[in-house]
């Protein structure tokens, strides 16, 4: 029979975590980075995609074979420090991140509209392939 002890290996590592932080968690924060949601309304899908700490500047949009790549980079470091000047905790990321999506292959560039404000990127496209334009018969009297 199992009896729960009130200091199992959960509670030391919440109560640890909860002050340090995870910083061997399996890259939890750098895959939260970007985290996105996918409307569909009115014909087209709208995607917003959160990336604190970015700037316009640093984002790329790409896409290539059906798939929209997001890709955004910097390098900036900020440091949080104590009275002594030594950093005690810090989270900021510096480096590249990105991302890939399926969107398509009947989109083109043209089809896909973005806007990055207040650390959201917003992505609008077609929701459905374009159907090509049926050539109405045109019939030929014959005398």
């Amino acid at each position: 029979m199992y009896l729960p002890s009130i200091f199992d290996d959960r509670m030391t590592d919440s109560l640890f975590d909860n002050f340090f932080g995870k910083p061997l968690a399996p890259m939890n924060r750098i895959a939260n980075t970007m985290r996105t949601d996918i409307v569909e309304k009115d014909g087209e899908y709208e995607m917003s995609i959160e990336m604190p700490g970015f700037k316009k500047e640093d984002i790329t949009a790409e896409l290539k074979e059906g798939y929209l790549t997001i890709s955004a980079g910097n390098d900036e470091t900020k440091e949080e420090k104590d009275d002594k000047g030594n950093v005690v905790y810090s989270e900021r990321h510096t480096g590249e991140l990105r991302r890939s999506y399926f969107v398509g292959k009947h989109l083109t560039e043209e089809d896909i509209k973005a806007h990055f404000e207040d650390g959201i990127l917003k992505i609008k496209f077609p929701s459905e392939e374009k159907k090509p334009a049926v050539e109405e018969k045109k019939l030929i009297s014959i005398a």
